[in-house]
């Protein structure tokens, strides 16, 4: 059953690749891929136990997936040392407000559920 979902997750990857080598859109594929898995488990109204113990397998051996990305980082230290204020300028910021994003809406959501819980 696993592999069944692991194959669900790759060819929404694959569809959402498609559509962006298709369109020319600035946004990853696997990103457009998981927008549709995502719209898949709206229509769906819920999690299927196995999609969530496949993705759970995943994200526990998520280090692994970081390993191609540093060996393309290492293969572009020329370049980084050459640009390094525009990467600079473009990921402090960006993480900057992805930080205070998360706290937001975790703030949002903590006050949700504080006020879900005084309506019990």
């Amino acid at each position: 059953m696993i592999i069944r979902y692991l194959a669900l997750i790759l060819i929404c990857q694959l569809i959402g690749e498609t559509i962006q080598v298709a369109s020319g859109i600035p946004v990853p594929g696997p990103v457009i891929g998981m927008a549709i898995l995502f719209l898949g488990l709206l229509v769906k109204r819920g999690l299927p136990k196995d999609l969530s113990d496949t993705a759970g397998g995943l994200l526990r051996h998520l280090a692994l997936l970081f390993v191609p990305a540093g060996v393309g980082v290492m293969l572009h230290v020329p370049r980084l040392a050459d640009e390094w204020w525009p990467v600079f300028l473009a990921i402090v910021p960006g993480t900057l407000i992805a930080i205070a994003i998360t706290a937001l809406v975790m703030e949002r959501l903590g006050r949700a559920t504080i006020r879900e819980e005084d309506k019990v």
